[in-house]
C-alpha cells in the first residue's frame, strides 16, 4: 500500500514534532512517522525547557510560529528567569515541566493541524531515485522519493526529514549491562544507519546519559535547600497572556566526600572508564563520575531535585547523570544529604548512538548526498530538546521550500541563536554533543530573549509560518512601543528628562508607567513597558554592535560558487584546501569560520573571488 505526502518526518521527538508543525503551517501534507504515538515529544531526560542559551532559542522558535513555547506554557510547573542579577542580554527563561502534560500538549497541538497524519511504524529504508532538480548549488545526482516501513507500507514524498534522536543503532549502558534502545523501554532504530551508509554517508558515534529518578516520598526535604520559582511566572510564548496553573517548588542538595569515595572505588565498573564505551559524551554536561575525576579538588557538586509532574512520584536528580551499576548508584545516592532513604525508581544509564557528521549537510539542513533528504536534531550531533526543536523548524520550512523551488530559509549569526547554532554545525562539525551557550554568539546584545519576536516574526511572516493571529498581536506590540518611544521623548521624572532617566539602572516599570500616565490616558502592559526599558538601556551598545554587523555582512555577502576548485587556488595551505573542500562553504564569511582555515587563507580566497568579477561574486540568499 502506497501513501503520498508532500513531506515525511521520521521520528516524533522534539525535532520531529517541530518539523511536522512547520511544514504543515506552510500548507504541506505531512506524515509524521513514529514507532509509538504515545512517545511523541517525550521528555526522555530532564523534564525542563529553556535555560542559558536554550531559553533564547525557545523564544526564537516561538517568534517563528513554532510550538515548543506554547507547549511549555501549558505544562510548566515552575518558571524562572535565570541570570536576573546580570543584564537582560543574558537573561534566560527556564521552566520545569509536568513530563506527561508537556507531551500531551504537543500531541494536542499536532492533532489540531489538519494536514498532519501520525503514522506508527518503523522505517526500514529510505527510497531514492535519479535526481531531476537543478539549482545554484547543484544536484547530488540522487534524490529522495520516500520511505518504506518494516511492515511493507510505502510512503512517497519529495522531501524526507530524519529526526531519529539517540535511536540510531542505540545501545544503553549501565555498568557491564548493555541493552539495545534509545531510551529506557524503547527499541533501537537499527536499519536506518545501514541505509545511510549505503547512500555514502559517514557516521560517527556519540554518548549521552541520564541520572537516577527517585520516589518523591523518600526524600528528607528538611535537609535540602528549597528552590522556588519566580513569584510571577513569565511565559515563553508571546501568545500566552499569563501562566495560571499551580507552581511547585524544587530542591537542592550536594554530593560529599562519601559520595565521591563510592564513585572512585568503582570507576573500573563505569563503562566510560572500563573501555566499554568509546563514544564521546557532552563535555558541558558531564556524568558524576566524570565530575569526580575531572574536578578532583571540588569537595561537592550540586544536585537539583526536580519533580517530573504534579501527580508523578518521580523526582529527577539533575547533576548526577551516571552509567555506574545499580548497586553503586544505590550507595552513592543514599550517601547524599536528604537522600538517606531514597527509593530509586529508575537507575541512571548512558546511551551510545550514531550521528551524521555535519560536513555532509548544507545550512538548509538538506544533505549534500541526497536531494530532498534533511537531517535535524541529535542526528546532527546536538544535545538538548531546544537545539533539536530549532533544527526541526528550519528543516520543516526548507523541506517545503525545496518542493516549491524556492531559496533556502537560512538565519544569520546576527539574526538568531538558531543561526549561530546551524552555522557552528556546518563550519565546525561537532566531535562531542553540541550545546548552545550565550558565549557562542558574537552579537548576544542584540540576540536577547526579550526581543526575539522583533528580530524574527517579520521574517517568519515573509516565509509564511507566522499566522494572522500572531502577526496581529505582533503589530499591536510594535505600535505600542512606537507610542511609548514618542511619549518618552516628551516626559520627565524628578526633573530628569524621561529619555535620559529610562537609561538609568534604577529605572523601573512602576515609575515609568506613572511618568507616562501624566502624558496620555492610554495604559500599557508590563511586557511592553519592560521591552521599552530594555531597548533604551541597550540602545548605545546595540548601535555599536550594528556597525560590527554591517562589516560582518560585507564579508558574509561574498558568495562562493558551487563546487569551487580549491586545489587550483595557489596560496591556500593544504589543510585549508582539505577543509574547504569538505565543508563547501557558501560565503566567504562562512569559510572564515571553518576550523583549519586561517586569515591568510581567507585573503587568498577573497582575491580569487574578486578576480572572478561581478559574475563570480554575487549576493548570498
Amino acid at each position: 500500500m502506497t501513501h503520498c505526502y508532500d513531506v515525511i518526518v521520521v521520528g516524533g521527538g522534539h525535532a520531529g514534532a517541530e518539523a511536522a508543525w512547520a511544514a504543515s503551517s506552510l500548507g504541506a501534507s505531512v506524515a509524521l512517522v513514529t514507532m509509538q504515538r504515545d512517545a511523541i515529544a517525550r521528555m526522555s531526560c530532564n523534564p525542563a525547557i529553556g535555560g542559558l542559551g536554550k531559553g533564547q532559542i525557545v523564544r526564537e522558535i516561538d517568534a517563528l510560529g513554532g510550538l515548543m513555547a506554547l507547549a511549555i506554557d501549558r505544562s510548566g510547573i515552575q518558571f524562572r528567569i535565570l541570570n536576573r542579577s546580570k543584564g537582560p542580554a543574558v537573561w534566560a527563561p527556564r521552566a520545569q515541566a509536568d513530563r506527561d502534560a508537556y507531551a500531551e500538549a504537543v500531541r494536542s497541538l499536532l492533532a489540531a493541524a489538519a494536514t498532519i497524519d501520525i503514522v506508527e511504524g518503523s522505517v526500514e529504508s529510505i527510497d531514492t531515485q535519479t535526481a531531476t532538480r537543478r539549482e545554484p548549488n547543484g544536484s547530488s545526482g540522487v534524490s529522495v522519493r520516500g520511505v518504506t516501513l518494516a511492515d511493507g507500507r510505502c510512503l512517497t514524498s519529495g522531501a524526507v526529514i530524519l529526526t531519529t534522536g539517540t535511536f540510531l543503532r542505540a545501545l544503553m549502558h549501565r555498568g557491564h549491562e548493555q541493552t539495545q534502545g534509545g531510551r529506557a523501554g524503547e527499541a533501537s532504530a537499527v536499519g536506518i544507519s545501514g541505509v545511510l551508509e549505503s547512500l555514502g554517508f559517514s557516521l560517527g558515534r556519540l554518548k549521552t546519559g541520564t541520572p537516577p529518578r527517585i520516589h518523591r516520598d523518600s526524600i528528607d526535604y528538611d535537609v535540602c535547600e528549597p528552590q522556588p520559582g519566580d513569584d510571577v511566572p513569565v511565559p515563553f510564548s508571546v501568545m500566552t497572556d499569563a501562566i495560571t496553573q499551580r507552581q511547585i517548588q524544587c530542591w537542592i542538595t550536594w554530593t560529599n566526600a562519601a559520595v565521591h569515595e563510592h564513585i572512585r572505588a568503582n570507576l573500573h565498573r563505569a563503562p566510560m572508564y572500563s573501555g566499554q564505551i568509546d563514544a564521546v559524551g557532552p563535555r558541558y554536561c558531564p556524568s558524576i563520575e566524570d565530575k569526580v575525576v575531572r574536578f578532583a579538588d571540588k569537595p561537592r557538586h550540586q544536585v537539583f531535585l526536580e519533580p517530573e509532574g504534579y501527580e508523578s512520584e518521580r523526582v529527577y536528580c539533575n547533576g548526577i547523570s551516571t552509567s555506574l551499576p545499580a548497586d553503586v548508584q544505590d550507595r552513592f545516592v543514599r550517601a547524599t544529604p536528604g537522600l538517606r532513604r531514597a527509593e530509586i525508581l529508575q537507575y541512571g544509564y548512558a546511551v551510545e548512538y550514531d550521528f551524521v557528521p555535519t560536513h555532509q549537510i548544507r545550512t538548509s539542513l538538506e544533505t549534500k548526498l541526497v536531494d530532498g533528504l534533511f537531517l535535524a536534531g541529535q542526528i546532527n550531533g546536538t544535545s538538548g530538546y531546544e537545539e533539536a526543536a530549532a533544527q526541526g523548524l528550519v528543516a520543516g520550512v526548507n523541506a517545503v521550500r525545496v518542493l516549491g523551488g524556492q531559496d533556502a530559509f537560512v538565519l544569520g549569526r546576527d539574526e538568531a541563536y538558531i543561526g549561530v547554532m546551524i552555522d557552528d554545525l556546518i563550519t565546525k562539525p561537532p566531535t562531542e554533543p553540541y550545546r548552545m551557550f550565550t558565549s557562542r554568539a558574537e552579537y548576544r546584545l542584540r540576540l536577547r530573549a526579550d526581543n526575539a519576536d522583533q528580530r524574527l516574526t517579520p521574517i517568519g511572516r515573509r516565509v509564511g509560518i507566522v499566522d494572522d493571529r500572531r502577526w496581529a498581536r505582533f503589530q499591536r506590540k510594535c505600535e505600542a512601543l512606537t507610542t511609548i518611544e514618542s511619549l518618552t521623548s516628551r516626559g520627565s521624572v524628578n526633573g530628569v528628562t524621561l529619555s535620559r532617566w529610562i537609561r538609568r539602572d534604577d529605572a523601573n516599570i512602576g515609575a515609568f508607567a506613572d511618568a507616562l500616565a501624566g502624558l496620555t490616558d492610554r495604559t500599557f502592559c508590563a511586557d511592553h513597558l519592560n521591552q521599552a526599558l530594555i531597548q533604551a538601556k541597550y540602545a548605545g551598545y546595540v548601535d555599536r554592535q550594528d556597525r560590527q554587523i554591517d562589516r560582518f555582512r560585507r564579508l558574509e555577502s561574498m558568495a562562493i560558487p558551487a563546487r569551487a576548485d580549491y586545489a587550483a587556488m595557489t596560496g591556500l595551505r593544504a589543510e585549508a584546501r582539505e577543509q574547504l573542500t569538505r565543508v563547501s562553504p557558501t560565503t566567504l564569511g562562512q569559510a572564515s569560520r571553518i576550523t583549519g582555515v586561517n586569515p591568510a587563507d581567507v585573503t587568498v580566497l577573497w582575491i580569487y573571488l574578486s578576480r572572478r568579477g561581478p559574475k563570480g561574486v554575487t549576493q548570498s540568499a
